[in-house]
């Protein structure tokens, strides 16, 4: 368990693992390209699985319930890659026993789990971060510091959408409502998340859908401001649509090709000027990125990441339960 205030100071930061999925696995494969980075436990509830897991990548220690990763001491900070209906107590787990933690998205089930765990983290003074690779990608945050400095004047429209086309039965995670399942909290996350990086959290939120089994799968957003900006957003668990997005301004626009929420690259347009193709070296479908924001993070002494703050991931979350009330659902337990 990381103390208070302390952090990894110079050596590699240690992290716990919980969950053995195939998002984890990932996950512990990008931290391997991190020298600054080390996998010291993984932790599930079931011990054969952890074994497992751990025998897969060369971890140490394995665990065999949350709360024994939770409160290891060896481990500076922990990755919850649990399905988000599951993340509420593994993070509180973390929490009251003082390890940071980084968190999948989206962050929890609904803004009240949300607001809880944000709340107890700023209480304990431990850092906790949403694992919104989107915001930590070099070239999101190149195409930020753009949109700041005036390059395509006012943002005034955001479109993105992410849909996949996939044969899923009743019992694919997707498609179960006991884990949060659907496509707006799983899909519809990243483009709601582009759309507020830049414009905010919305005044008002309109939300369409086809409902099936108790879960949304074809799902449209519009994101209405009083400065007059919009966002239109859409997400589908049937349909494989382009995943691109483009953000316009009173100056000229910013298109991202496919895989706009991990992307390589963007252009450039504005009025009266050649087309501007920016890119920045390094991988953009990896985890590194996060996992060094929170390596900086608690090398800093800090308990929220100025890339990815807690009043931000909030916001998202109130944008996805008005969205979830426009379309008429509900979780079971909710």
């Amino acid at each position: 368990m990381a103390d208070e205030g302390k952090g990894p100071g110079e050596r590699p930061v240690r992290w716990g693992i919980l969950a053995t999925g195939g998002i984890a696995g990932k996950f512990v494969e990008d931290l391997a390209e991190l020298p600054d980075a080390e996998v010291v436990a993984v932790g599930s509830r079931s011990l054969a699985s952890a074994e497992g897991f751990a025998q897969r990548y060369g971890i140490p220690r394995a665990h065999g319930d949350w709360a024994s990763l939770a409160g290891d001491p060896d481990v500076d900070v922990v990755y919850v890659a649990t399905p988000h209906s599951a993340h509420q107590e593994p993070v509180r787990l973390c929490l009251e026993a003082g390890t940071p933690v980084l968190c999948e998205k989206p962050f929890t089930l609904n803004a009240a789990q949300a607001e809880e765990l944000v709340g107890l983290a700023r209480e304990r003074r431990v850092f906790l971060m949403e694992a919104m690779w989107t915001y930590c990608n070099p070239v999101v945050r190149r195409m930020a510091e753009l949109v700041a400095d005036g390059a395509i004047g006012e943002v005034l429209a955001v479109h993105a959408d992410f849909g996949i086309e996939a044969p899923m039965d009743a019992t694919h995670r997707l498609r179960d409502p006991l884990l949060g399942g659907g496509a707006l909290l799983d899909l519809g996350v990243y483009p709601v998340a582009f759309a507020q990086l830049l414009l905010g959290e919305p005044d008002e939120v309109r939300a369409w859908a086809r409902l099936s089994g108790g879960v949304d799968e074809n799902t449209g957003l519009l994101l209405g401001y009083a400065s007059g900006a919009v966002a239109a957003l859409t997400c589908s668990l049937v349909a494989d649509t382009a995943r691109t997005a483009v953000v316009t301004g009173s100056l000229g626009r910013i298109e991202f090709p496919r895989g706009f929420f991990h992307p390589e690259r963007f252009v450039l347009h504005r009025a009266g000027a050649e087309p501007e193709e920016f890119s920045v070296p390094g991988p953009s479908n990896s985890f590194i990125h996060e996992a060094s924001e929170v390596g900086r993070a608690l090398r800093a002494g800090e308990t929220e990441s100025p890339l990815v703050p807690l009043d931000g991931t909030l916001a998202v979350m109130r944008t996805l339960d008005a969205a979830r009330r426009e379309i008429g659902l509900r979780y079971p337990g909710e």
